[in-house]
């Protein structure tokens, strides 16, 4: 059987595991948002970096990627390499896959996304809705065994912009970190 996953964050430009085939697209009901603390990646449990999450939103789409794994080793090593990855991420939700956010019949159905919920008692990393300027501020300060939390933010700036996908959420964010490194008022950690 095949296994579908789909990307909305980093996944979109590092994936870390073998597969079939990679189709840009969106998902239907939810929207990006920058809401999820890492403590593992772009942060520490003593300052925490955000990274995106997924919240439902009638009338959105989210842009990313989905891939195609077929072959049992493959599907279990992305498995096993997402479970460690993501284990902030206390969801797993399968839904449908559009190429077209028009296009009522979806190009794959049971797509597995990872979600961080907003339920505190499942998911403790969750820091839910700030200012934009709050959150800019964490993640100009923010750097984990992955790197600086703004790195993060600009790659995936870049990645939905190299896909011809505007998000306004990441997009404003961006501009308000790019605003406060350019005014010096955060340097870096």
């Amino acid at each position: 059987m095949v296994m579908w996953v789909f990307g909305y964050g980093s996944l979109i430009w590092k994936t870390g595991f073998p597969y079939d085939e990679k189709l840009p697209g969106c998902i239907k009901g939810y929207r990006r948002v920058f809401y999820q603390g890492s403590t593992d990646h772009r942060g520490t449990p003593e300052y925490p970096g955000r990274t995106v999450t997924l919240e439902p939103a009638e009338g959105e789409v989210c842009w990313g990627v989905a891939y195609k794994i077929t072959r049992k080793e493959d599907k279990e090593t992305a498995l096993n390499h997402l479970e460690v990855r993501e284990k902030q991420y206390d969801k797993k939700e399968y839904v449908d896959f559009f190429n077209d956010p028009m296009a009522i019949t979806p190009v794959v159905s049971g797509v597995m996304v990872y979600i961080a919920s907003p339920d505190k008692k499942l998911n403790k990393n969750y820091l839910g809705p700030a200012s934009l300027e709050e959150i800019a501020k964490q993640i100009v300060d923010a750097q984990g065994p992955s790197g600086p939390n703004k790195d993060y933010l600009f790659q995936l700036e870049k990645a939905l912009l190299e896909f011809g996908w505007e998000d306004k959420h990441v997009m404003d964010l961006a501009n308000e970190v790019r605003t406060l490194l350019s005014d010096g008022e955060h340097t870096d950690t």
